[in-house]
């Protein structure tokens, strides 16, 4: 269990600090998160919303500092960073598995899998589709500042409920300028505000019938129901494969089925995805 040190507030500097377990640049800006903004180019401070909190998170050398409140912490942002998950036991694992592997993970040793709201999972990685990161993040602040509330004292806003978006039309939705999305939005609201179970059952469901059930929502195919389950879900055998993916595979382990890396498989493919995102000359 990750044990950290408590400032009680002084002149609004509340806030909980620990050793550097996690990277917080590779964690929140590998694709997994939409919500998430360096403050500068130094990319050692970070603010973003989950689960309708702010926070402003700061990492050195020798510490990473959450800038909050101790109930919000344990309330929210322990479990959200999954700090209480030993990654060197599952780098360890997978290490075993093969030496390229432990290359990867030992090249991005900080990568976290977040535990994220599952609705906003689920809807981000809709918006995902045959996109890239700057212009999924565009429009889920766009989504945000359109059809949630403004969190006071921030620039930020929350993410909006199923329930308000399945109350919209897709043309509703052209200020977010999400294109063919904006069907598959409303589509995967009404599956989400119309069946009070539909999200509590995808935390337990044996993960071929999980995936089955959401790819009942209209345009969720393999790839977006692994993210939303992995990323949404903390489905952790969950191993997303696009273009990128498999040709990443193809080169570094190819012949592996992520099937051998278990209920690891959902670090592994992150250890691999930014590995080869940094070294293109691999794929020339």
């Amino acid at each position: 269990m990750t044990e950290f040190t408590y400032y009680p507030s002084h002149e609004n500097d509340e806030h909980i600090s620990f050793p550097p377990i996690f990277d917080l640049a590779e964690t929140l800006d590998c694709g997994q998160a939409f919500r998430w903004e360096a403050v500068d180019d130094s990319r050692k401070i970070w603010h973003g919303v989950a689960f309708g909190k702010y926070l402003k998170i700061e990492q050195t050398e020798k510490e990473i500092v959450f800038f909050c409140s101790k109930e919000d912490f344990e309330n929210v942002w322990r479990s959200y960073f999954d700090l209480d998950t030993d990654y060197e036991a599952i780098k360890e694992r997978l290490s075993a598995l093969s030496p390229v592997l432990k290359e990867a993970s030992d090249y991005a040793p900080g990568i976290r899998i977040l535990r994220q709201d599952p609705w906003e999972a689920v809807c981000s990685f809709i918006i995902s589709q045959n996109n890239n990161i700057p212009r999924i993040k565009g429009i889920v602040n766009r989504l945000c500042e359109n059809f949630g509330e403004k969190l006071e004292g921030t620039d930020f806003y929350t993410f909006p409920s199923a329930e308000k978006l399945a109350a919209l039309t897709p043309d509703d939705l052209a200020p977010i300028r999400s294109g063919f999305r904006a069907k598959y939005i409303i589509s995967g609201a009404e599956s989400c505000a119309n069946d009070h179970e539909f999200i509590p059952s995808l935390f337990t469901l044996p993960i071929d019938d999980a995936r089955a059930k959401l790819k009942t929502v209209k345009g969720i195919g393999p790839k977006v129901a692994d993210c939303a389950l992995l990323y949404g879900f903390h489905r952790m055998e969950c191993f997303p494969v696009d273009t990128w993916m498999k040709k990443a595979m193809a080169v570094l382990l190819p012949d592996t089925d992520p099937v051998v890396f278990g209920m690891d498989a959902g670090i592994a493919q992150q250890y691999i995805f930014h590995y080869s995102r940094m070294h293109p000359e691999l794929f020339e």
